[in-house]
């Protein structure tokens, strides 16, 4: 069981963004995106998750193309994703209990008790009780990543798509908050996909990593192997990173 990725390739005009990727992301694991801005991590992750469509090449969620999926396939793999997005991307007009909710009223037909009782088990689980009525606006940066992910995990995915997650935060919360990432994908054995720009992260929680440089796949290994990489444009974006956070 997983995410196969197969030939992947996507052009925006002239530019070609992704040149025939390659790679599984593999159940209960932390699979880590890095490279440079302009690599083409994001229209990866957008590729994966539907946003776009590639060229060429496949997305297989446990060998089926989602891509030549019909719609009421690709509702089922949507209804079994969750999404962490860089600025959490809560709905401001709604307090913290509707926005954990809104995938649930979306994509289900519980009562409302039900919503309330997974809304009140999700937030308990990433260490927020007692904030239900509070604005986005009234949250502190970690609590609003933690509020996205309570939303993110609020239908028990299969898999959990992030996007730069400690975009913003100081160490100690970005430190909190890889945790509770690592804790969950552990507890709930899901496939979790982190496009980082973050080192620290990736030497803390990274299981598999993918470095993609100008498009392409230039490496693919596990945080043991990456300090010997061989990869002179790895070890410069290593470099560069260590030098950005000193």
């Amino acid at each position: 069981m997983s995410i196969e990725i197969r030939g992947l390739r996507k052009s925006f005009g002239e530019k070609e963004v992704l040149k025939g990727i390659n790679f599984t992301f593999e159940m209960g694991k932390i699979n880590m995106i890095i490279g440079a801005s302009g690599s083409g991590k994001s229209v990866m992750l957008k590729c994966t998750v539907g946003l776009h469509k590639p060229d060429q090449g496949q997305v297989l969620y446990h060998g089926e193309d989602f891509h030549l999926a019909d719609h009421r396939h690709q509702k089922n793999i949507r209804r079994e994703i969750g999404m962490l997005f860089q600025n959490s991307a809560l709905f401001d007009s709604m307090n913290v209990e509707d926005n954990v909710a809104f995938p649930i009223r979306m994509f289900t037909n519980q009562s409302q008790k039900e919503i309330l009782d997974r809304v009140n088990f999700v937030l308990e689980r990433v260490n927020l009780t007692g904030v239900n009525k509070l604005l986005p606006s009234e949250l502190s940066g970690g609590m609003r990543k933690r509020v996205g992910i309570a939303r993110a995990i609020a239908m028990n995915p299969r898999y959990l798509f992030v996007d730069e997650p400690n975009s913003g935060l100081d160490p100690l919360t970005a430190s909190v908050i890889d945790k509770l990432i690592q804790e969950l994908t552990y507890e709930y054995n899901m496939a979790t996909i982190v496009v980082s720009h973050d080192m620290n992260s990736v030497m803390n929680i990274g299981d598999r990593i993918m470095f993609l440089y100008q498009g392409e796949k230039e490496w693919e290994g596990t945080k043991h192997e990456i300090l010997n990489s061989g990869s002179e444009a790895l070890d410069k974006f290593i470099f560069v990173s260590d030098l950005i956070k000193r």
